[in-house]
């Protein structure tokens, strides 16, 4: 592991997996539990070639590029790209996971099409409304279609993916039907859906879904709910067992 001096407001995180370490500016979106859990939902193979859209710091490359033969990861914001080229060299990565600073929007100037056999999102979450803007920072931002829709990210997935391939996303539940209709319009149909629950009985806060290229209508396989939390606030057994 390199050793690396920190700028001002950042920090050196530690990725409880294979020993690696991931810089993140607290004055930017630093990852959460949706990135972790979207890393580990995917049956990765060896031989597979991969597409982030909008990697942020890198995390879920970090997390799943030894499963996989390359990982390409996309980012807008320049700051978080530039530590994700940090974070990336700071694992030893260079071989594995290759970085583009630049919008998703306009994948037809970065990739041909059909090159990816996976590609995955953790995207914006929530629509912006009128005069929301201006009031948000750069977190709220990041969590908000502010650069990029749902329909963007759907879109720029079809371009990027084979037939047959996959896209995985994690999303809020309460959009599963508007993300079923983008699906259908750019030829994806939803196979895998797994929810979760904050503690056993609470309304799910975020969903799991992995859809297919050229797949045939129908055929979704809800798996049970994902639990993070006992009663007693601590991390379930599954969920320490993804964090390893």
């Amino acid at each position: 592991m390199k050793d690396v001096k920190l700028g001002a407001f950042e920090r050196m995180d530690d990725l409880m997996h294979s020993g690696r370490r991931i810089i993140q500016n607290t004055r930017e979106f630093c990852f959460s539990m949706d990135a972790v859990l979207l890393a580990h939902f995917p049956r990765w193979k060896r031989e597979q070639r991969v597409l982030e859209l909008g990697t942020g710091t890198g995390v879920i490359p970090l997390i799943m590029a030894d499963e996989v033969a390359h990982v390409d990861a996309i980012e807008l914001n320049p700051v978080t790209a530039e530590l994700a080229r940090r974070n990336v060299s700071l694992n030893g990565l260079e071989e594995k996971i290759s970085l583009w600073e630049g919008d998703f929007r306009e994948i037809r100037k970065i990739y041909a099409p059909e090159s990816f056999d996976v590609v995955i999102a953790n995207p914006p979450y929530r629509p912006v409304a009128h005069g929301q803007v201006n009031a948000m920072d750069g977190v709220a931002k990041a969590r908000h279609e502010f650069t990029a829709t749902l329909e963007d990210v759907v879109a720029a997935a079809r371009y990027a993916l084979r037939f047959r391939g996959t896209f995985a996303m994690v999303h809020l539940p309460e959009r599963l039907g508007e993300i079923l209709v983008s699906l259908h319009r750019h030829q994806m149909e939803a196979k895998r859906l797994q929810m979760v629950q904050p503690k056993t009985g609470k309304a799910p806060n975020m969903m799991l879904l992995e859809a297919v290229v050229g797949g045939m209508p129908g055929g979704l396989k809800v798996q049970p709910p994902l639990i993070v939390h006992e009663e007693d606030g601590s991390y379930t057994e599954e969920i320490l067992r993804i964090y390893g």
